[in-house]
């Protein structure tokens, strides 16, 4: 059989990729010119196809193990690498075990310059900085009524919304928005409208009683689906700020002592729009993490969620850069 190299590939644009993988309990390779990753079943060893050209992160779970030649070919691939605990969180690095956001980023020299140095003049400054912060707020307020609208609207009733409740509410958020006068005040708005979101979505789907709370330390449900499908995004979000060439420690909003902290801001995006009314949904139908994961990546296709993530990130370097 002929051997196949990442380089000999045809290269599709990150944005227009359809796969990204959550993994456990298996063991990444090279066979045959192919990565695979390779299960244990009843005494045999089963080989699994990864389409390193055709995907866009790899998160691996409990006991994944993956090898030298796999990670040249995934990194030739431009394939984003996280090593995560059970069910997707919390996200390690490789070399240390911290709840933080730690990529193995592809290690190509050919990142494009042009978008991290206008970034670093916004992030420099205190004002430029915080009209990012607020542009990313307004794409994700008018992305998040447009996906829930869409939700509400489909044959699924399941998520029983008040959209008139909602869009009352997103109309004042986005003055709030636009009124804010530093990131202080900023995030205060923001985590009103998430309280207020988490509200909704308990009443949409008649779910009882909820507190948040994060990396997987109640017993909830929907807890545990909001973490898993944020770590998702998250690795969408590292794999939009490597396409660009921008640092994920230039954050503008969120983690500004981590070195992610951009990571957050970007994937925040998608997550109360596509994450948030999913692991309510879910939690409530009684599914099982793998189906509810796979619930996320359909969202995530069809939105072209990748594709969103990086025009916002270049629509706010161009016009803040005028």
């Amino acid at each position: 059989m002929e051997h196949l190299f990442a380089s000999d590939l045809k290269t599709i644009l990150h944005s227009k990729r359809a796969n990204l993988y959550y993994l456990e309990y298996c063991r990444i390779l090279v066979n045959n010119g192919r990565v695979e990753y390779l299960t244990e079943e009843e005494n045999k060893s089963l080989y699994w196809n990864i389409p390193i050209a055709n995907t866009t992160c790899i998160i691996l779970g409990n006991g994944t193990s993956v090898t030298q030649a796999a990670m040249r070919e995934l990194s030739k691939a431009g394939v984003m690498v996280g090593f995560c605990g059970g069910g997707g969180t919390p996200l390690y690095s490789g070399i240390e075990k911290e709840i933080d956001i730690a990529w193995f980023s592809p290690q190509s020299e050919y990142r494009p310059t042009e978008y991290v140095q206008k970034w670093v003049k916004i992030w420099l400054e205190d004002e430029l900085r915080l009209q990012a912060a607020k542009k990313f707020q307004l794409l994700r307020t008018t992305f998040l009524i447009e996906q829930w609208k869409l939700r509400f609207e489909s044959s699924d009733k399941i998520f029983n919304v008040q959209i008139d409740q909602l869009e009352s509410k997103l109309n004042n958020h986005t003055n709030q928005i636009l009124s804010a006068k530093n990131t202080n005040e900023l995030l205060l708005v923001e985590a009103n409208l998430t309280k207020y979101l988490y509200s909704l979505a308990c009443n949409a789907t008649k779910y009882g009683d909820f507190t948040r709370e994060k990396n997987g330390t109640g017993n909830d449900q929907a807890n545990k689906f909001l973490d898993q499908g944020n770590y998702l995004a998250y690795g969408l979000a590292a794999t939009a700020c490597w396409v660009l060439g921008i640092p994920h420690s230039f954050s503008i909003l969120h983690g500004k002592t981590r070195r992610g902290g951009l990571v957050f801001d970007v994937a925040d995006l998608v997550k109360d729009a596509l994450i948030l009314p999913q692991a309510f949904v879910s939690a409530k139908n009684g599914d099982e993490a793998q189906d509810f994961r796979s619930q996320c990546i359909k969202l995530f296709l069809k939105t072209n969620s990748l594709d969103f993530m990086i025009n916002s990130i270049k629509e706010i370097v161009e016009k803040i850069n005028k």
